[in-house]
């Protein structure tokens, strides 16, 4: 199987640019499309260059072997030499590089730079390192080095240049990104990765008809890319184009089953359809093929939950637990199982331990009510909403029900009276029986007319 680094040497051919230098990434990786990563990182291939130091070629014959200790004992000796030797300078921020030394390496950078200001690739690759370190500086090398010109395959160099300060301004400068991004897609067309970028920023910006123009545009270059297709899903999910994203997601899983991301993507799709045992084979596949996903874990308990099946819920609930014993959100999911299998006294618990973990959560405490009412306990029923009124003033009509059965059950007919007089006046049939009860308890617990 080849490996990143035979992919790196391979590509190195594609960037001729003068003396000995090979490409290679920071982290040795390769961006799916099969180009080169933001931050990687460029040298040129083998050529012979006259009047060249013999322990710069006998260095970049060590970085052939990856003897890298080897080349930067010769390319400082060259430096003591020639202190202002640009190649050597170029070469030795590589190896600094690949032995781990990130500081050495900005510094040889930096020193090809001074002693050669006009090269595209030293510009380049100190922009990137510095980058890594998120320095303000990497945007200066980077716009730089899109203003100059490498010595082979100019548009794909160049772009690569605008794509990564597009990258480093995202956060300070969107709109700069943009204009970046735009010019790198000018300059490779048949590249997805600026429209890529440019989708997800648009995106995280809330332009979404823009963010859907890039993510399609990816797709037409790419069609089998996971990101474009869980970018432009997300967009249909935002929007209520629910059903739009389905068969675009079924399409990549069938191409892709393997991936579990897209299978989890996709049961959220079906979720949202409440095509929820659908959906549940979905987040079940994903989660046999990344057993510890923690998030798909949850929304599978959840969907358990809303699907009906309270045993299984249980189950996840209580796994998930086991590793966040103080998640107050899991306490309440395993409550709400347990309360629809009927199981009043470990729901009314889990409640209890979600509201002593976050106590200002107010529909925990409507959950905590309904339980403690199924239990008999008429107090911390009415304490429980009394707690929640604190959080949210304006109560649901079902609440003054519970509240007013509570009292009713004290005997306290005078506060119960007063709740289920406020439960009918907003409950306009939605509760038909409940409706009846509190009508024939008034008629019972008020004092008669004369």
């Amino acid at each position: 199987m080849e490996t990143a680094t035979n992919k790196a040497w391979e590509l190195a051919r594609c960037f001729g640019l003068g003396t000995a230098l090979l490409v290679l990434a920071l982290g040795s990786a390769l961006a799916q499309t099969g180009n080169l990563e933001t931050h990687t990182t460029i040298r040129r291939h083998r050529v012979a260059v006259p009047d060249q130091p013999a322990e710069i070629t006998e260095a970049e014959n060590a970085i052939q072997t990856n003897d890298f200790a080897g080349a930067e004992a010769l390319l400082k000796k060259a430096l003591e030499k020639d202190p202002k030797n640009y190649q050597a300078w170029f070469d030795l921020g590589f190896v600094e590089n690949r032995l781990g030394r990130t500081t050495d390496s900005i510094h040889a950078y930096r020193q090809a730079v001074a002693a050669k200001p006009d090269v595209f690739e030293s510009n380049l690759n100190l922009g990137l390192m510095l980058a890594r370190q998120n320095s303000p500086e990497a945007e200066q090398f980077l716009r730089t080095a899109a203003t100059l010109k490498p010595t082979d395959h100019v548009e794909e160099g160049q772009a690569r240049a605008w794509l990564s300060l597009g990258r480093v301004i995202e956060g300070r400068n969107p709109a700069g990104a943009l204009d970046a991004y735009q010019k790198a897609a000018a300059l490779t067309p048949k590249d997805p990765e600026p429209h890529l970028s440019a989708g997800l920023l648009r995106e995280r910006r809330k332009d979404f008809s823009g963010a859907e123009a890039d993510y399609k545009q990816v797709l037409a270059l790419a069609p089998q890319s996971s990101d474009a297709v869980i970018g432009l899903t997300n967009l249909y999910m935002k929007s209520g184009r629910v059903a739009e994203a389905e068969p675009l997601l079924r399409q990549l899983v069938g191409q892709r089953p393997d991936d579990a991301d897209l299978h989890v993507q996709l049961g959220r799709v079906l979720a949202a359809q409440q095509k929820n045992d659908d959906a549940i084979a979905e987040f079940e596949t994903a989660l046999k093929l990344v057993p510890n996903d923690e998030d798909a874990q949850r929304e599978l308990a959840d969907l358990y939950g809303s699907s009906g099946k309270q045993d299984k819920a249980e189950t996840a609930f209580r796994t998930l637990l086991q590793k966040n014993p103080k998640d107050a959100a899991l306490h309440r999911g395993l409550g709400q199982a347990l309360l629809r299998q009927k199981k009043f006294p470990d729901a009314q618990q889990e409640f209890l331990t979600a509201v002593q973990l976050k106590s200002d959560w107010p529909d925990v405490y409507v959950d905590l009510a309904v339980a403690a009412s199924e239990n008999q306990n008429y107090p911390l029923t009415i304490k429980a909403l009394d707690q929640r009124a604190k959080f949210q003033p304006e109560m649901p009509a079902l609440c003054y029900f519970f509240r007013a059965s509570a009292y009713d059950h004290l005997r306290a007919f005078k506060e119960a009276a007063t709740d289920y007089h406020l439960f009918l006046e907003g409950a306009n049939g939605k509760y038909p029986d409940q409706e009846w009860q509190a009508r024939h308890r008034l008629i019972a617990i008020e004092p008669k007319k004369r």
